[in-house]
């Protein structure tokens, strides 16, 4: 993937782990801090930035992830495409491009903003908090699919009511449906109305 200057500055070079910081912005989005990602999501939760991703394929089936079980928040539970926080200073649009890469091993194509949506939701599972301003972005997937095992632990493409079916019957994470309906104006608009989103 391209560096930027925000992941450039957010990359070790020596092979450690270094903290991951986020954006703290406030209601309308407006940069006002960092925090350390683990910090920014003990409750209370600090309104940080995020971003959401759908990819579809050409049959207007939507790209879901589980996370996988390693993962310190929501293991294991089915998610959109991709999700995630960008780095400070980095374009939602980037960063979305970015995770996308290097959890699915595949570059979006003709991927759109798709609004924002801001949304406070505990996770009663680990008591971590979620309060974001969310950046959602739509768009198609035409490659073969690559995730690192890591961070996705099955992947699956669903109709509308395949998920319907999925998400009565295995756990989601807490704010898959939140940002989803937020997403549906571009969802439709990109799939067409014939797959029903």
């Amino acid at each position: 993937m391209p560096t930027t200057p925000a992941t450039a500055a957010n990359s070790s070079s020596n092979g450690t782990a270094d903290a991951i910081m986020l954006e703290l912005v406030d209601e309308s989005g407006t940069t006002i801090g960092t925090a350390e990602k683990l910090a920014a999501h003990q409750a209370p939760g600090q309104l940080h930035r995020a971003f959401s991703v759908f990819l579809f394929d050409e049959q207007g089936r939507l790209l879901l992830q589980r996370r996988a079980l390693g993962k310190y928040h929501s293991p294991g539970v089915w998610s959109n495409t991709c999700c995630g926080h960008p780095y400070p200073g980095e374009a939602p649009f980037a960063a979305a491009a970015r995770r996308t890469y290097e959890e699915l091993g595949v570059s979006p194509s003709l991927l759109a903003a798709a609004g924002t949506v801001r949304y406070n939701h505990p996770d009663p599972m680990s008591g971590l908090v979620e309060q974001e301003f969310n950046h959602l972005f739509v768009g198609m997937v035409q490659e073969r699919l690559r995730p690192d095992e890591e961070e996705v632990g099955e992947t699956a493409f669903v109709t509308a009511g395949e998920l319907a079916e999925r998400h009565a019957a295995a756990p989601f994470s807490a704010w898959f449906m939140t940002v989803l309906d937020a997403a549906r104006p571009a969802v439709r608009e990109l799939t067409g109305p014939s797959a029903g989103w």
